[in-house]
């Protein structure tokens, strides 16, 4: 177990650092020439590349990370607590039909965006945007919600 303690401290550590130098890279590293935007003249950071590639490694880390902790954690509670592997499977498939409802709230319709002009606006990317922020939209409000419920619950239901 301690060694399992180590190797995700290190993990981690490693994780920050790369994080932080990839940031100070695209930040202050200098440009690669300018754009013209609405009459102003705006620096093109020479690591935009290197930063998104680095964005979507984490992002794809966080998935499978979650998706492994889900599954691990199912399977040790459908060996102990029937009822309640089910019950966390119940929530599980909701988190699912909440994706797919944003999903379908999306349009794919192109989104305008000064001085761009390749084509990863339109389409499934463009509806990929409009998911992710339907689904903050609704979680932040879940979020408000639940506290607020926790309040009144606890100050005045308890």
């Amino acid at each position: 177990m301690k060694n399992y303690k180590l190797i995700s401290r290190i993990t981690l550590w490693v994780l920050l650092a790369l994080g932080i130098i990839f940031s100070l890279m695209f930040f202050a590293g200098g440009a690669n020439g300018s754009m013209e935007v609405a009459g102003d003249f705006l620096d093109i950071p020479r690591f935009t590349d290197l930063y998104l590639v680095w964005n979507y490694i984490l992002v794809i880390l966080v998935c499978l990370t979650t998706l492994a902790v889900i599954i691990w954690r199912f399977s040790e509670t459908l060996k102990v607590d029937k009822k309640g592997a089910l019950t966390s499977l119940g929530v599980v498939c909701g988190a699912i039909l909440l994706l797919i409802l944003c999903w379908f709230l999306g349009s794919t319709d192109e989104v305008k965006i000064i001085g761009y002009e390749g084509t990863d606006n339109v389409g499934n990317w463009a509806r990929l945007a409009d998911a992710s922020l339907y689904l903050t939209y609704i979680l932040v409000c879940a979020t408000v919600c639940t506290l607020v419920w926790g309040v009144i619950y606890t100050k005045k239901l308890k």
